[in-house]
């Protein structure tokens, strides 16, 4: 077992973290704001980046999605939205820990229909649509006024948040 996928996925689930503390406590017009060009309010694209990740884990592990399941447009508080990123975080960093080869999942979208697609393609889809919804949300904030938190790689590292062994 490999730890080098498990630190991209630790790395993922601290910045989903981050986010989420940075966007707490805003005032709703900050929350229900929008930018050109980014998936919609950061309200909305909160509640799309954890829905989505809800969505790989449970196609990834052929397990039923968390109920209720995070519906975009409702807004479940950050309470809810924290625990729900936790969970899914852990499972991605659980499945990337225990993976040990690029098995086709198989299943069905509502839109795109049915889908036959390795393991490798959900985890790098995982962290390639955090990563996009988060600099959107960090945009928002910007065109807001309000300083982004630093989600790097070399900022997780440098915080101690990777574990790193010196």
């Amino acid at each position: 077992m490999s730890e080098v996928l498990p630190v991209v996925f630790r790395h993922n689930l601290w910045a989903n973290q981050r986010i989420i503390e940075a966007a707490e406590g805003l005032s709703e017009a900050v929350l229900d704001s929008e930018a050109t060009g980014t998936f919609g309010s950061l309200r909305n694209t909160l509640v799309h980046l954890f829905a989505s990740e809800e969505r790989y884990v449970s196609a990834m592990t052929g397990n039923p999605r968390a109920a209720p399941p995070l519906t975009e447009g409702t807004f479940p508080g950050f309470e809810v939205l924290k625990l729900r990123a936790l969970a899914s975080g852990e499972a991605l960093i659980a499945m990337a820990q225990e993976v040990t080869d690029d098995r086709i999942i198989r299943g069905e979208h509502p839109v795109r229909g049915k889908f036959a697609i390795p393991v490798s393609i959900f985890f790098a889809q995982a962290i390639n649509h955090a990563t996009e919804h988060r600099g959107q949300i960090n945009t928002i904030l910007t065109l807001s006024k309000i300083e982004p938190p630093d989600l790097d790689v070399w900022m997780y590292h440098q915080a101690g948040a990777a574990g790193d062994k010196k």
